[in-house]
């Protein structure tokens, strides 16, 4: 009887390593927190160009305390657009410091022909809010965003 117990709790310890090593692998959307001061938001990840290329297309809300972030190989002059983006946002590029350098406000939904913006500054990251988070908490050029890994 012991061993027939013994046998099924490492199948069970075996078997619930191997779901939760299923989830971690399989579970591309990592959540992080970021915050500029006492303003934290909880935002999905986008590293790979497939996530990236995706980033919130289709959604039709998001709540008010959540967002994409997208991360980025290097520094350098990202250009975004908002195709088939079904909700305005607020767009916020970062520098490799953290550091806000350009905020596109209000960015509109688009499917057809859409608006390219252009920052014309280097950054590493990109932030999408909901569209009027910027000015609620007051975000300006030069404030620093806190990463919570």
């Amino acid at each position: 009887m012991k061993n027939r117990y013994k046998l099924a709790v490492f199948f069970i310890i075996v078997f619930l390593i191997f779901i939760f090593t299923t989830i971690l692998f399989f579970n591309k959307s990592k959540i992080v927190q970021v915050c500029f001061n006492q303003n934290c938001f909880y935002v999905e990840v986008a590293k790979t160009p497939q996530e990236q290329e995706r980033g919130l297309m289709f959604r039709e809300s998001l709540e008010e305390s959540k967002g994409m972030l997208f991360v980025f190989n290097k520094e350098e002059n990202y250009i975004f657009w908002m195709k088939n983006t079904l909700m305005p946002l607020d767009i916020i590029w970062l520098n490799k410091n953290g550091e806000v350098v350009f905020i596109k406000e209000n960015a509109m939904p688009c499917s057809q022909i859409c608006e390219s913006i252009d920052p014309k500054k280097d950054a590493i990251y990109v932030l999408e809010l909901n569209s009027g988070i910027s000015n609620q908490i007051k975000l300006n050029i030069g404030e620093k965003m806190s990463i919570f890994w």
